[in-house]
């Protein structure tokens, strides 16, 4: 029971659906958070689609004080507070009060690649305009990179390890693994983790002038995220944030806590830029043995893997890592597990992908459900010579689920892969 981490706790700002209930019925239901922007458009960038959390019906009092509130401009320290304390109490953890002690037992995790662009930039104008006194008092906590586990921990309390990691597009599902290492090594009873990313041009910009978004697809936005599609042509940028709290067998057993799934195990690794990696493409020997060793490391098989929630972008690299899939688990054809991508429903999150995924991960686990793939009905040739057409689920199904494994791979060639199952006493 003492080397057993289970989750009690999700939250969730996704483009799709902000909150838990809203984000579950969005993906069983297929519904897209992909819009156009008229912003994009006024830029002239190529691909004028993202997905962002609407956040405009929430209100912000129920999470930041008047204080915290006066001049806050971080889109992704916001939407990364809404998901940490949508977490937090949905494990039915209690937030304390200024005057208790701190909380010991738990810790933060949270994760970003970017924060507080936009309040970056603003305080670059005042500082070029020679106003450096109007720069204000929290400029510094919005675009420092822990900004949000500060944020957090201070909301919360929490005395033990209170910290920020940065992966690229790996951030996320690695936060929950450097999690889940410190609590099974008996430091901590708690971690909340995640990760979270800013929205906007300013995030956004470097990957239109790469040339690596669509570009076709303005008019149809919800058209635009195709993974593992023959008509991919590239990732739609997102942003948002994902939460889950992560909590000792032991501890969520002695409160009586709700249980989603336990964390199995995981691997991280790095292919080093080497045979085929480089900075935006990984090496899939480092994909492979991620996999392999996620499972080693979880005390399950291959055979026991009963779905995947793969990274998948809507790239030409969508069926590279369905082969990777297909050669890590010795599976192929009908043999194949079900696998589906979450980003033809809100993009790809940047930093916030892995956490937002793995929250919808655990649902999958949770209702005993495969949530179908949008636009994924016309599966790239390279695809259907490897898997079943009726493993890349179209529409919602129920299924018999035991164990899931989810990866994200990032720039940098840096992967990550975890593997979530079913709590059994």
């Amino acid at each position: 029971m003492k080397n057993r981490v289970v989750v009690t706790g999700l939250g969730v700002c996704a483009p799709n659906g902000v909150g838990i209930s809203a984000f579950a019925k969005a993906l069983e239901e297929g519904k897209s958070g992909i819009r156009h922007f008229t912003e994009l458009e006024q830029l002239n960038f190529s691909c004028q689609v993202a997905g962002k959390p609407n956040i405009k019906n929430i209100n912000l009092n129920n999470y930041f004080s008047n204080v915290q509130l006066k001049g806050l401009d971080s889109s992704g320290l916001i939407y990364g507070v809404i998901a940490g304390l949508d977490a937090w109490k949905d494990a039915s953890l209690e937030k304390g009060n200024s005057n208790d002690a701190p909380d010991w037992d738990s810790g933060i995790l949270f994760g970003t690649g970017i924060l507080g662009v936009d309040k970056f930039r603003e305080s670059i104008y005042k500082v070029d305009e020679g106003n450096v006194r109007r720069l204000g008092s929290t400029s510094v906590i919005q675009t420092m990179a822990s900004g949000i586990s500060a944020y957090l921990g201070g909301i919360l309390g929490c005395g033990n390890q209170v910290t920020t990691n940065s992966s690229a597009c790996t951030t996320g599902t690695e936060a929950i693994l450097m999690g889940f290492e410190r609590i099974k090594a008996g430091k901590v009873k708690r971690m909340l983790v995640g990760s979270c990313s800013d929205s906007g041009p300013y995030v956004w910009g470097g990957f239109d002038a790469m040339r690596i978004l669509p570009r076709k697809y303005n008019d149809n936005p919800q058209a635009a995220s195709r993974p593992m599609s023959a008509a991919a042509s590239g990732f739609v940028p997102g942003s948002g944030a994902g939460a889950l709290v992560l909590e000792s067998l032991e501890s969520a057993l002695e409160r009586g806590a709700t249980i989603y799934g336990e964390v199995l195990g995981g691997a991280v690794n790095s292919g080093g830029q080497r045979s085929g990696g480089s900075m935006t493409a990984p090496n899939n020997e480092a994909v492979q043995r991620c996999i392999r060793e996620a499972i080693i490391n979880s005390g399950i098989s291959t055979k026991d893997i009963d779905a995947i929630n793969g990274h998948l972008t809507a790239t030409s690299k969508d069926a590279t890592e369905i082969k990777n899939w297909s050669k890590a688990l010795e599976r192929s054809g009908s043999d194949f597990p079900y696998i589906n991508s979450f980003k033809g429903h809100f993009g790809h999150c940047l930093a916030a992908a892995g956490s937002i995924e793995c929250v919808g991960t655990l649902l999958q686990l949770k209702q005993q459900k495969v949530f179908g793939n949008l636009n994924s009905e016309d599966l790239h040739p390279e695809i259907n010579q490897i898997i079943a057409a009726n493993k890349v689920p179209q529409e919602t199904i129920p299924y018999p689920l035991h164990s899931i494994a989810k990866a994200s791979f990032g720039f940098g060639d840096v992967n990550a892969c975890v593997i979530f199952g079913n709590y059994i006493n």
